[in-house]
């Protein structure tokens, strides 16, 4: 517990009214969550303005009020602190709240719209096989070393995320790797966290049901690298479009990595196939399980982070040789009569391009590709075309089918998605509402040596269904059918 004073006395521009000295006994931005001796702090969201709960908070015993608009009417018995930010300001309050625990670590952030939750994890495996706790903050887990905390959202609210950065540094963590979504930032999510260093690894079609447009979505990301300290590091992909865009403004230290143009790390591909690939990292060549272009820009990202955290430690190749493969992400389960089933998460166009596109330049003309693939309900509807156009096109075969639907109707989304697929390529689409029998089918149709691609879910083992989470699992039903076909 803190008292309202020690909670803001390093915030700017704050303007108190009433006691101070009262005791904070915990944070809060949810009104229904409140309770005695709680700081409630009125964020500005997008579908509601916390100042409306106001007195339903102090009526619940809230001690302390953290506005940006005073009530017209004051309660003495209250502490009100306004400032011009509410989020700003709440972050600085949580550093506070947990004794600025969280600058004890060193803490690295990775956005961009794919390879977030690979580059995290891979950082995580490195630099625990280096003999660290380290902290992990995903869309698949949190971890505390070997302690696995349910993922809920990419990034959690301000309060939840300082809260785990705290519990990690009591742990006795030394780093935390944690993707950070463009939706953290623009709710200002990780207001308050002291990054050591940031990553950028893509930007491509996503999240426009909530950016409205590609430009605010690009914005959202770029902040997170204008927010960084000056005595932080920024690593960037040199080879997208908008990478160097993501260091205009940034104080930090600047560094790039790239495949197909000079930058401080780059990274070829010698070899490939389906148990994994040779790669020449600026100087130095080893072997990776992870396979494809998209893998080998992830491990660019962390061999450079990696980098610029240990001084260029000499053993970072043989080290990094030695990480597996990230959990739903392009995992490779071999059936019978030589058939090879792939999973992975790919659930926007160009990881979808990148997943299909590795498979097609390691498989034989003679191999047979389908793909199965589907569209989340209630999310950017934009991307359903482009999704089933790209399936379509690279694949011998495309099966259509659920993915989340949400809320929708999962018929509807097949329609908006079969939209896409031009008209020489009907032929190689199927429309299979059900996606466990998408999948099954897809099985049921390959033949001795195919490939089939099923893509969207990768490690999720629930199928969100009108509000409820059904239990639904590829990697299960496909071993489970695999042994059917034994």
């Amino acid at each position: 517990m803190k008292t309202a004073l020690e909670l803001i006395n390093t915030l700017q521009s704050a303007q108190v009214f009433g006691n101070a000295d009262v005791m904070v006994v915990d944070l809060q931005i949810d009104s229904r969550l409140v309770q005695s001796g709680h700081l409630y702090a009125a964020m500005i969201g997008t579908t509601s303005n916390g100042h409306d709960y106001i007195e339903d908070c102090i009526s619940k015993g809230a001690s302390v009020i953290l506005c940006s608009e005073l009530p017209k009417q004051l309660n003495e018995n209250v502490c009100y602190v306004l400032v011009e930010n509410v989020a700003k300001a709440l972050g600085e309050i949580c550093l506070n709240f947990h004794n600025r625990k969280a600058e004890s670590m060193v803490i690295v952030g990775t956005t961009g719209t794919n390879g977030k939750t690979s580059i995290s994890t891979l950082l995580f495996d490195l630099f625990t096989l280096r003999g660290n706790l380290c902290g992990l903050i995903s869309t698949v887990e949190n971890r505390i070393g070997t302690q696995i905390i349910p993922s809920t959202h990419t990034t959690p609210n301000i309060v939840a995320l300082h809260q785990l950065l705290a519990q990690m540094a009591d742990a006795g963590c030394k780093y935390v790797f944690m993707e950070v979504s463009s939706h953290a930032v623009d709710q200002r999510r990780i207001a308050g966290v002291p990054f050591t260093g940031g990553v950028f690894t893509n930007i491509t079609h996503d999240h426009l049901d909530y950016h409205k447009t590609f430009d605010n979505y690009i914005k959202a990301k770029k902040r997170f690298f204008d927010e960084l300290p000056a005595d932080a590091f920024a690593v960037t992909n040199k080879d997208d479009r908008n990478g160097m865009v993501m260091l205009q403004n940034t104080k930090a230290m600047r560094y790039t990595y790239a495949m197909k143009q000079p930058a401080d790390f780059t990274v070829k591909v010698s070899e490939h196939d389906f148990t994994g690939m040779q790669l020449q990292l600026n100087q130095t060549e080893f072997w990776s399980p992870l396979i494809g272009g998209f893998n080998a820009y992830n491990l660019c990202a962390v061999y450079a982070t990696a980098f610029l955290l240990t001084e260029g430690d000499e053993e970072l190749p043989i080290q990094m040789s030695a990480l597996g493969k990230v959990n739903g992400r392009f995992e490779v389960l071999r059936g019978p009569n030589r058939i090879t089933a792939i999973v992975d998460y790919a659930h926007t166009p160009d990881a979808l391009k990148n997943v299909l596109q590795t498979i097609n330049e390691i498989r034989k003309n003679s191999v047979t590709l389908i793909t199965v693939v589907g569209c989340g309900g209630n999310r950017d509807q934009a991307k359903r075309p482009e999704m089933a156009k790209l399936a379509s096109e690279m694949s011998n075969k495309a099966i259509l089918t659920s993915d989340n639907p949400r809320f929708e109707d999962p018929q509807d989304i097949l329609n908006q998605m079969e939209a896409g697929v031009e008209p020489q390529n009907y032929k190689r689409i199927l429309k299979i509402v059900d996606r466990k029998e998408a999948i099954k089918t897809a099985i049921m149709l390959a033949n001795a040596g195919d490939i089939i691609l099923v893509a969207g879910k990768g490690h999720e083992t629930y199928q969100d269904i009108m509000g409820v989470k059904h239990p639904f699992d590829d990697k299960a039903i496909i071993t489970d059918t695999f042994k059917l076909i034994q």
